[in-house]
């Protein structure tokens, strides 16, 4: 199609809908832009996979992608380490790669990133892989890969099982290795939730006050008596409501706003505080900033606190935290970690919150977190295995209907899962672009199903 065919098209569709902002197609676009920069340029610089895979697998099959897909065009520049896309040509964004930070979008507005450089890693002395035990049992080994759909739309990209502390089964797809980062999507609130926990632990934060939302101080504000623990829980009442569409308040917020926390905490409330639940990346978002000023207020100060707090303990050196434009951690949706690493954080959860002797979540903190909030499978940053039913306007399971009642689990988009059966003393990790409906949790029901047959199985 003619470019200039191509703009006429998009201006004509935002004239039609612009009566109700809501549903404003330009802001659509730029949102589908902005996803495609920033996911484009986090799969090649962080991941190490190629752009048309990425496309392919996390960008092509998302529903509402079809409005505009006629009109993406995306360029990678691996000499500025920048990916630029653009709607018809008239709709441009850009997204850039900073090591040892991924990658930072740059506002809708053109507004300039904070593209300053930020402190490496600590490099450990032994390669992360080894660190983690490895008993391969060839019997789970075999149940894996036989239980793993090749379908398109259930793929998987890596997926392990952990038994008693050691790897007994593992399995990676084609250009995916041990030390591939790789996209948690909502995984990422379960560490940022164990983050909160530990900035509540050194009394940093509080769960039950006020937080400490700028936005919020004035005692008459009704959002003023929002804690954290409303947050954490997404309870909050605030008006964030997320289809992951385009068209959304959440997603227009995360990839069209510089300062994302700073656009969540301007929305008003829906409902009063701690009497319903909305699930949102919004809340995380302002989670995500409450950390950042209680770790000092700069990329620098949030990673040392993350990285010496949690990452480095646990052995987590495949794994990376990515900001947006105003310097804020990404911490609702873009923390890459490879499946060993995930694998770990999943481990300490089943610990009790414990590396060998030394406690890195305060007492009680892995129970607050799997407990259901109100009348959901939802905790505190995890999902739970103990509520029947749907979740609401999801139409699947809040959990697994063939695991023990005990599971929990971290769950993300595209079928991103770390499970933890403590009955079972297992893990299970499964990070994939699996479009099937519900992020395919029937497919990963299924798989985890049979490991735990397996386990009981006859020798």
């Amino acid at each position: 199609m003619p470019l200039l065919l191509r703009a006429a098209c998009l201006l004509t569709l935002s004239i039609v809908l612009n009566g109700c902002s809501a549903l404003r197609v330009d802001r659509a676009a730029s949102v589908a832009a902005g996803y495609t920069s920033l996911q484009l340029c986090s799969g090649y610089f962080v991941s190490g996979l190629p752009p048309e895979r990425s496309y392919a697998e996390l960008i092509r099959p998302l529903p509402g992608l079809g409005l505009v897909s006629w009109g993406i065009d995306y360029a990678l520049d691996p000499s500025t380490r920048a990916v630029q896309t653009s709607i018809a040509g008239a709709i441009t964004r850009r997204a850039v790669y900073r090591p040892g930070a991924g990658c930072v979008l740059l506002a809708a507005d053109g507004s300039a990133a904070r593209l300053a450089p930020v402190a490496p890693p600590t490099q450990p002395e032994a390669p992360a892989a080894e660190t983690l035990p490895q008993a391969i049992d060839p019997r789970l080994q075999a149940l894996l890969e036989a239980s793993i759909d090749p379908a398109p739309d259930t793929r998987i990209r890596a997926a392990l099982v952990l038994h008693r502390g050691q790897i007994v089964a593992e399995h990676y797809g084609p250009g995916i290795t041990a030390h591939t980062q790789l996209p948690g999507f909502s995984l990422s609130k379960s560490i940022t939730s164990a983050l909160a926990g530990i900035m509540v632990g050194t009394g940093r934060l509080a769960l039950d006050a006020p937080a400490p939302v700028p936005e919020w101080g004035d005692p008459k504000d009704p959002r003023h008596a929002i804690t954290l623990d409303q947050l954490l829980r997404q309870t909050s009442g605030l008006d964030l409501p997320q289809t992951n569409s385009g068209f959304d308040i959440t997603s227009q917020i995360l990839f069209r706003e510089g300062d994302t926390a700073a656009a969540a905490a301007r929305t008003a409330l829906a409902a009063a505080p701690g009497t319903g639940w909305n699930y949102s990346d919004g809340q995380y978002m302002l989670i995500s900033r409450l950390l950042l000023q209680a770790s000092g207020g700069s990329e620098d100060d949030f990673l040392r606190f993350a990285r010496t707090s949690l990452f480095e303990p646990l052995g987590m050196h495949d794994t990376t935290i990515q900001f947006d434009a105003a310097g804020t951690p990404m911490g609702a949706n873009f923390i890459f970690a490879s499946a060993r690493d995930w694998a770990r954080f999943g481990q300490l959860y089943l610990d009790g919150g414990r590396v060998g002797k030394r406690a890195l979540l305060p007492p009680g903190w892995v129970t607050y977190s799997t407990t259901p909030t109100l009348d959901t499978g939802y905790g505190a940053g995890f999902w739970t295995n103990r509520v029947s039913g749907q979740v609401p306007a999801w139409g699947v399971p809040w959990g697994f209907p063939h695991s023990s009642a005990d599971t929990f689990f971290a769950r993300g988009f595209f079928g991103q899962i770390v499970a933890v059966v403590p009955s079972e003393q297992l893990v299970f990790v499964r990070l994939g672009a699996a479009s099937r409906k519900g992020d395919d949790i029937a497919g990963t029901d299924r798989i985890l199903a049979a490991i735990l047959a397996g386990l009981h199985e006859p020798r």
